[in-house]
């Protein structure tokens, strides 16, 4: 009984690691902030909302929590929202920032 049960409970702490997976924003790069008008600026800006949208529905509770609550007691995937969350908001404010300076 042992014998079957530690390769089970590897398999779940391996698997438990950071299990979700967040989406990623990346920072405003200086060829989008030359090419990007008044409505790319607004669309981006749309983007970037929808995205912290994914980001906390990600992030509810679910089957996939509790294998990272296994895994690592849910700091993978804790590290990984905030992460994304920090990514997000920095790329929003970049776009917001272009925004007041190109759309007066």
């Amino acid at each position: 009984m042992k014998k079957t049960m530690f390769p089970a409970l590897a398999i779940l702490l391996v698997a438990g690691c950071a299990t979700k997976q967040y989406p990623q924003a990346p920072m405003v790069s200086t060829e989008e902030a030359s090419t990007f008008d008044c409505k790319a600026l607004e669309q981006e800006i749309a983007k970037g909302h929808s995205m912290q949208e994914q980001i906390d529905q990600t992030g509810q509770f679910d089957g996939r929590t509790v294998l990272g609550f296994l895994g690592d007691f849910g700091i993978g995937n804790g590290m990984a929202k905030s992460d994304a969350r920090q990514k997000v908001q920095g790329r929003l404010m970049q776009l917001e920032s272009l925004k007041t300076v190109k759309c007066k």
